[in-house]
């Protein structure tokens, strides 16, 4: 498959997806809930935004992260949100937002141009360095 989400917006749309996440609590009224369908959201939103400011891309402020880690923990962060109604048993009440959010996450971290879910497999290197023979 191709990437078909270009760097720069995937930037821009990290930002976008951190602060909904965050502000699930009061657009989503999970506060009546509580427990995980509170705290996910917001612990998922912080470290989105916390990756976003400090990823190497175009609108990162501190670039540090890689994007293939970015792309990495988008996937990890996505898959556990999508699945996190069922896990923490609060799917009778309230299951959109996070599905909804996790599965955007979810294709943000594979689809994104340069992200490493997508590369080929390639070849291995020739065997360099000392073998059991060379240091005899």
């Amino acid at each position: 498959m191709k990437s078909f989400i270009p760097t720069t917006f995937y930037a821009f749309l990290n930002y976008v997806v951190a602060l909904l996440l965050i502000s699930t609590l009061w657009t989503f009224d999970t506060l009546h809930i509580g427990g995980a369908a509170l705290f996910l959201p917001l612990i998922v939103g912080w470290l989105q935004l916390i990756m976003a400011i400090f990823a190497d891309n175009k609108l990162g402020f501190i670039k540090v992260f890689p994007m293939s880690m970015h792309n990495v923990n988008d996937v990890i962060m996505g898959s556990f949100l999508m699945c996190s109604p069922w896990v923490y048993d609060f799917s009778s009440k309230l299951w959109i937002p996070q599905v909804l959010f996790g599965g955007l996450l979810f294709i943000m971290g594979i689809f994104t141009e340069g992200s490493p879910l997508l590369k080929r497999h390639q070849e291995p290197l020739q065997e360099g360095g000392f073998t059991s023979t060379d240091s005899l």
